[in-house]
């Protein structure tokens, strides 16, 4: 495409002024932007010699302004993943400012292993030391393009993976040991807890904190290591990873919650910070906050040798909603049935709350209706007016009725969907189970296998083994479930925690380049 027919093109755009002696132009410029916009309109008409001067105003337009985000190589992976699933409305809370830390967090929770994280750190750090490469960035391989562009968020999602791992004490699903352990087995043995016949049936043994003398105090940063080599091990890592998605899953929630305080504020919308966000965490926090509130109190009311005896947490939250108090399972703490019938009655008045704001949806719709009556005189006085009145009632009813829909699903969504979200983020329990689990049975199958030979021969099949062994951790461990932690973590960040307070119902802001104009192709 020649310069000549850019122009061309370009002036095509442009409308004729009342003299057509000038064109105008109109188009959306980000206001810190007007300053450069004005010297380069000067310098534009100082080179090409024109007598009269290139000025710009600003108009008002009743389109919503498009949105945009200033990013860098850093930020752009995480906004592109906030625009995927929809654009930011002007002035909208940006997810994408929150994501940089909870989205690779949530994949670590998936995903955490030292070593698995170690691997995808190096090599986002590769990616990100050698960004600059034209090769590695004018690469035209899709799937290539799109790893490149989030290396910056692969990174991150590996230094949280290490993190997590580390909290597991996982590394290619072997355990470490820095610290000495908590736990001694001998005084089971001298009270006979266990004999041969035990030990004969079992490679492993059971972890029973209630024997005196066998839990001497918790390890100094994360799992225990000599939980990897206890039979309960997973009944343990369940009850523990289950509490830990559930207590992640509500913060999140509610953070999200309250963001949309900004939203409001911003719009003018303050009447609706009581009438729908106040409620919304009423709702929240009294039924899944209490849920969060008993897993910590359980926590530091009961110690590891009372754990026979301590009580069900997932009994008490159902009694709690059946106003029912269960004999075999004693209470956490005194008056706990007052205050679990208080919460569950101020969750229920919530709800109606929430209905009620219809009302006042409907006072703004009435009030502009009486705006729209007042300002009947500047319309054209060719329509008659029993057409403006017939136009004003039915404009009434839609915008009642739609307020009326709006609402109401919106309160029923809500409150199913804290029960549903909540249960959503059990993916995290399972997918780190899981992840743990395939990196287990992968080392077992494998490397476990090629160590037990001896000699030179053992050397060669050792370093054969090793190769299929780092193959398969590649593809299936790091590749395939990164992937699925990935997507896992992307609905966790969509569904459950951006429907709080973003609507995504913008557009972004294509700014005009001849560059971009010049390099199209042609049609």
């Amino acid at each position: 495409m020649s310069p000549l027919s850019t122009s061309g093109m370009v002036l095509n755009l442009c409308s004729p002024s009342v003299t057509d002696k000038c064109l105008i132009a109109e188009a959306w410029c980000p206001v810190a932007k007007l300053p450069e916009l004005q010297s380069a309109l000067r310098e534009g008409g100082r080179k090409s010699g024109s007598g009269v001067d290139s000025f710009y105003n600003r108009l008002p337009s009743s389109t919503p302004p498009p949105t945009l985000f200033p990013i860098n190589s850093f930020t752009a992976g995480f906004q592109n993943i906030v625009d995927a699933y929809g654009v930011a409305s002007y002035r909208e809370v940006n997810p994408a400012v929150y994501t940089i830390i909870t989205f690779p967090f949530l994949f670590a929770v998936m995903f955490g292993d030292v070593g698995h994280g170690l691997l995808m750190t190096l090599a986002a750090l590769w990616m990100v030391l050698e960004e600059k490469d034209p090769k590695l960035k004018n690469n035209s391989n899709e799937i290539w393009r799109m790893m490149f562009g989030g290396r910056y968020l692969i990174l991150l999602m590996g230094l949280f993976s290490v993190y997590t791992g580390a909290i597991y004490n996982e590394c290619f699903s072997r355990g470490l040991s820095p610290f000495s352990s908590g736990w001694h087995v001998n005084p089971m043995f001298k009270i006979n807890r266990w004999n041969s016949s035990v030990l004969e049936q079992s490679q492993y043994l059971a972890m029973d904190p209630v024997v005196p003398g066998v839990f001497t105090g918790p390890y100094p940063f994360g799992i225990d290591p000599i939980w990897g080599m206890a039979n309960n091990k997973l009944t343990f890592l369940n009850s523990y990873k289950m509490k830990m998605s559930v207590i992640i899953g509500v913060i999140h929630m509610t953070f999200g919650v309250c963001l949309s305080f900004f939203n409001y504020k911003h719009f003018g919308q303050m009447s609706s910070v009581f009438l729908v966000l106040i409620p919304e965490l009423f709702f929240m926090l009294c039924l899944f906050g209490y849920l969060v509130f008993m897993v910590f109190f359980k926590w530091i009311a009961y110690t590891p040798d009372q754990s026979k005896i301590a009580p069900s947490i997932l009994i008490h939250f159902i009694d709690m909603f059946l106003f029912t108090e269960n004999s075999d399972n004693p209470n956490l703490y005194t008056g706990q049935m007052v205050v679990q019938k208080i919460l569950v009655v101020l969750a229920l008045c919530s709800v109606p709350v929430l209905l009620a704001t219809l009302l006042h949806f409907l006072t703004f719709v009435l009030l502009g209706h009486i705006r729209r009556k007042t300002d009947v005189p500047s319309w054209p006085t060719t329509v008659p007016s029993t057409l403006i009145k017939e136009k004003s009632r039915e404009e009434l009813e839609f915008d009642a009725a739609d307020a009326f829909m709006h609402q109401g699903i919106h309160t029923i969504e809500y409150c199913l969907g804290c029960i549903s979200n909540t249960a959503s983020y059990l993916r995290l329990w399972a997918l780190s189970l899981a992840h743990a689990q395939l990196s287990e049975v992968l080392w077992v199958m494998v490397m476990r296998i090629a160590l037990k030979w001896q000699g030179y021969v053992g050397s060669a099949v050792l370093f054969v083994v090793f190769c299929f062994f780092a193959l398969l951790t590649v593809s299936i461990l790091l590749v395939m479930e990164g992937l699925s932690a990935f997507l896992h973590a992307l609905r966790l960040h969509w569904v459950e925690f951006q429907n709080k307070f973003y609507s995504g119902a913008g557009y972004k802001l294509s700014p005009f380049s001849f560059s971009s104009l010049i390099n199209a192709p042609a049609i």
